[in-house]
């Protein structure tokens, strides 16, 4: 028993990891009591060196001061302020009209506004239950399928996690030790091709089944000709400087994504006076909620931080890397069994999860293949997206379980009875847009200059091939003379 541990102590250790989290117990109390249990095990069977364990504070410091992820409370304060202060109801309402006429109008609007949020809030729960909020009962009003119309409002929400400055981007730059800017600026292509892939899916549908999404009548159209205009230019102009503010700055390279975090929340409350919807409620409501996720980020990585230095102590990192290096099809063969690990694991995960666990796994197998890093992650970060869509356990399906009416009621305007929305097609309304996504991530392995096309990848120029030529001189010259 004794020399089967010893042997196999790496597959044991994350194969109980994967037995706890299961088993439903909080992910951070599982890493750090797993990598604390093996580490004593370890010591037992002479496969650990206590030295490492001196090590442990230094690393748990270290979390504190990477300001890298100090862009994380800024962007989901900012996220949070936008989406109370009424801007997401203001673009829906003025995009809806924009739209009204088309088929499926209120879906275009939908995923038009969903990627405008994803570009200023980042956070997919302010996304989803706010067009859930106010997308859903229009759309359900004037007959759309309460499957597309679950699928496009949640699928939308999702943007926010592959369009910059997404959250997911900033943690997954981190933990492949890459910059945010460059992970920001290969993801920017790929989230808005899948953007076009969630409208053309509406455009076929509405080909398809017209009845499932019908224009919106003549008298429920209030904007028109100079009105119109005017509206749709007032309404995207702040949300457009904002996002200038906070992804331009960095992409030009005038700001870290720290500072860009930081100007994005003074914008967001500069945004938030203009409207007159700042209030000391408000502030307490986004700094709560920011201080909540913070800490559930901070968590994680000093649990993370205990299980990584235990796995690594045991040789892990040698065990995982010779596991995925070996695959059967080499480079290939390695991206199609971490895509199929990360989809499975999303049933049960979240990408936060996802990205403190699995990603410091591959790293080490990714870099010995040869493999891009910034293009890695942003494909991880498109297949990532798939957490929040996964029946049964996709939270951006429990957001909008959440503002979804579960019963029947009588709408305001029409004054009808209008039926609720069950869990069913909630659930049956995502696997298109699953399918969706994971045709996105296909595309991103298929060709990878979709993420790498704005890199600088330097000169070209391999630094062993240089050489540099020193003249001869003359050493026996007489020196100058200065008289």
């Amino acid at each position: 028993m004794t020399h089967f541990l010893i042997a196999n102590m790496a597959p044991i250790m994350f194969g109980c990891l994967v037995m706890l989290l299961l088993m439903g117990y909080p992910v951070a109390f599982s890493l750090a009591a797993n990598g604390i249990i093996f580490a004593i095990l370890g010591i037992e069977l002479g496969l650990f060196d206590t030295s490492l364990l001196q090590a442990l504070p230094q690393r748990i410091f270290g979390t504190m001061q990477n300001d890298t992820l100090l862009a994380i409370p800024f962007f989901t304060f900012m996220g949070l302020i936008l989406e109370r202060s009424g801007m997401a109801e203001d673009l829906l309402d003025t995009i809806g009209q924009l739209f009204g006429p088309l088929r499926g109008g209120i879906a275009y609007a939908v995923i038009f506004v969903g990627a405008l949020l994803a570009a200023t809030t980042g956070v997919v729960a302010a996304s989803v239950i706010s067009m859930g909020l106010i997308s859903l009962p229009i759309m359900l009003r004037y007959g759309y399928d309460r499957r597309i119309a679950s699928g496009v409002i949640a699928a939308s929400g999702t943007l926010a996690q592959i369009i910059p400055p997404s959250l997911v981007l900033i943690v997954m730059a981190d933990q492949l030790g890459r910059s945010v800017g460059d992970m920001y600026a290969g993801a920017m292509l790929p989230g808005l091709i899948l953007t076009a892939m969630y409208a053309g899916y509406i455009f076929i549908m509405s080909m398809l089944k017209p009845q499932y999404l019908p224009a919106l009548p003549p008298e429920a159209r209030s904007l028109r000709g100079l009105n119109l205009l005017l509206r749709v230019v007032t309404t995207l102009i702040p949300p457009l400087v904002l996002i200038f503010l906070v992804l331009g700055t960095i992409f030009l390279g005038i700001a870290t994504p720290t500072e860009g975090g930081a100007m994005g929340a003074v914008g967001a409350i500069l945004l938030a006076m203009a409207k007159r919807q700042l209030s000391w409620t408000l502030m307490r409501q986004a700094m709560e909620a920011t201080a909540k996720l913070s800490a559930f980020v901070i968590f994680i990585l000093i649990g993370s931080s205990v299980f990584t230095l235990t796995f690594w102590g045991v040789d892990g990192d040698k065990w995982v890397e010779h596991l995925l290096t070996s695959m059967p099809g080499g480079e290939i063969g390695f991206l199609i069994a971490v895509n199929i690990l990360v989809f499975l694991l999303a049933f049960f995960l979240d990408f936060f999860e996802l990205a403190f666990i699995v990603v410091p796994l591959l790293k080490p197998a990714a870099d010995a293949l040869g493999i891009d890093l910034i293009w890695f992650g942003v494909m991880l970060g498109v297949n990532m997206q798939t957490s929040f869509m996964h029946p049964p356990f996709g939270f951006a399906l429990f957001f909008l379980r959440s503002v979804a009416p579960a019963k029947e009621y009588i709408d305001k305007v029409t004054g009808k009875l209008t039926q609720p929305v069950t869990t069913q097609q909630i659930y049956w309304g995502a696997v298109p847009f699953v399918c969706i996504q994971l045709i996105m991530v296909a595309l991103v392995v298929a060709f990878p200059m979709l993420v790498l096309w704005g890199l600088d990848h330097g000169t070209g120029i391999d630094p062993s091939t240089i050489q540099i030529d020193i003249p001869e001189s003359d050493f026996n010259m007489a020196p100058p003379d200065f008289k």
